[in-house]
Protein backbone atom coordinates (compact mmCIF):
# COMPACT_ATOMS: atom_id res chain seq x y z
CA UNK A 1 0.00 0.00 0.00
CA UNK A 2 1.26 3.46 -0.66
CA UNK A 3 -0.03 6.49 1.19
CA UNK A 4 0.49 10.21 -1.24
CA UNK A 5 0.60 13.12 0.92
CA UNK A 6 0.42 16.90 -0.51
CA UNK A 7 0.40 20.07 1.49
CA UNK A 8 -0.77 23.11 -0.75
CA UNK A 9 -0.20 27.04 -0.30
CA UNK A 10 -2.80 29.01 -2.84
CA UNK A 11 -1.38 32.92 -4.31
CA UNK A 12 -5.03 33.99 -2.85
CA UNK A 13 -6.33 31.43 -0.47
CA UNK A 14 -10.21 32.41 -0.43
CA UNK A 15 -12.58 30.32 1.91
CA UNK A 16 -14.40 29.79 -1.58
CA UNK A 17 -11.21 29.07 -3.37
CA UNK A 18 -10.08 26.05 -0.53
CA UNK A 19 -13.85 24.51 -0.59
CA UNK A 20 -14.11 24.66 -4.60
CA UNK A 21 -10.55 22.92 -4.21
CA UNK A 22 -11.42 20.52 -2.04
CA UNK A 23 -14.57 19.50 -3.71
CA UNK A 24 -12.57 19.19 -7.05
CA UNK A 25 -10.00 16.72 -5.19
CA UNK A 26 -13.37 14.61 -3.51
CA UNK A 27 -14.57 14.44 -6.36
CA UNK A 28 -11.86 12.04 -8.11
CA UNK A 29 -12.98 9.45 -6.00
CA UNK A 30 -14.99 6.75 -8.10
CA UNK A 31 -13.57 8.24 -11.06
CA UNK A 32 -9.90 6.78 -10.72
CA UNK A 33 -10.45 3.18 -10.20
CA UNK A 34 -6.83 2.99 -8.64
CA UNK A 35 -7.47 5.97 -6.25
CA UNK A 36 -8.86 3.74 -2.82
CA UNK A 37 -9.10 6.76 -0.83
CA UNK A 38 -8.98 10.60 -0.55
CA UNK A 39 -9.36 12.65 2.33
CA UNK A 40 -8.58 16.75 1.81
CA UNK A 41 -8.68 19.53 4.55
CA UNK A 42 -8.64 22.80 4.82
CA UNK A 43 -6.33 24.53 7.22
CA UNK A 44 -7.78 25.99 10.45
CA UNK A 45 -4.81 27.12 12.04
CA UNK A 46 -3.56 29.25 9.32
CA UNK A 47 0.11 30.09 11.23
CA UNK A 48 3.11 31.04 9.17
CA UNK A 49 4.44 27.56 9.09
CA UNK A 50 1.01 26.17 7.51
CA UNK A 51 -0.33 24.95 4.20
CA UNK A 52 -3.43 25.98 3.03
CA UNK A 53 -5.04 22.65 2.44
CA UNK A 54 -3.74 18.62 2.88
CA UNK A 55 -4.51 16.15 0.82
CA UNK A 56 -3.92 12.50 1.62
CA UNK A 57 -4.70 9.34 -1.08
CA UNK A 58 -4.22 5.38 -0.73
CA UNK A 59 -3.03 3.35 -3.59
CA UNK A 60 -2.65 -0.46 -3.93
CA UNK A 61 1.14 0.21 -5.14
CA UNK A 62 3.78 3.01 -6.82
CA UNK A 63 2.08 1.41 -10.07
CA UNK A 64 -1.41 2.37 -8.87
CA UNK A 65 -0.45 6.13 -8.31
CA UNK A 66 1.86 6.79 -10.81
CA UNK A 67 -1.58 5.42 -13.32
CA UNK A 68 -3.62 7.98 -11.20
CA UNK A 69 -1.16 10.73 -11.93
CA UNK A 70 -1.70 10.32 -15.67
CA UNK A 71 -5.24 9.95 -15.77
CA UNK A 72 -7.44 12.57 -17.25
CA UNK A 73 -9.51 13.71 -14.11
CA UNK A 74 -6.54 14.16 -12.16
CA UNK A 75 -4.60 15.97 -15.23
CA UNK A 76 -7.94 18.18 -15.31
CA UNK A 77 -7.65 19.15 -11.60
CA UNK A 78 -3.57 20.01 -12.12
CA UNK A 79 -4.40 22.37 -14.88
CA UNK A 80 -6.89 24.28 -12.67
CA UNK A 81 -4.56 24.18 -9.79
CA UNK A 82 -1.56 25.40 -11.99
CA UNK A 83 -2.35 29.08 -11.85
CA UNK A 84 -3.93 29.50 -8.20
CA UNK A 85 -0.79 27.30 -6.55
CA UNK A 86 1.67 29.21 -5.07
CA UNK A 87 3.97 25.99 -4.01
CA UNK A 88 3.11 22.06 -2.51
CA UNK A 89 5.07 19.88 -1.40
CA UNK A 90 4.56 15.95 -1.01
CA UNK A 91 5.58 12.66 0.57
CA UNK A 92 5.01 9.38 -0.57
CA UNK A 93 5.76 6.19 1.49
CA UNK A 94 4.78 2.49 1.61
CA UNK A 95 2.72 0.98 4.52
Amino acid sequence: MLKHIVFINFNEPTEQLLIETQQRLLSLQGKIEQLLSIEVGIDVLRSERSFDLALITVFDSLDAMKAYQVHPAHEEFLNYLAPIRKSSCCVDYEF
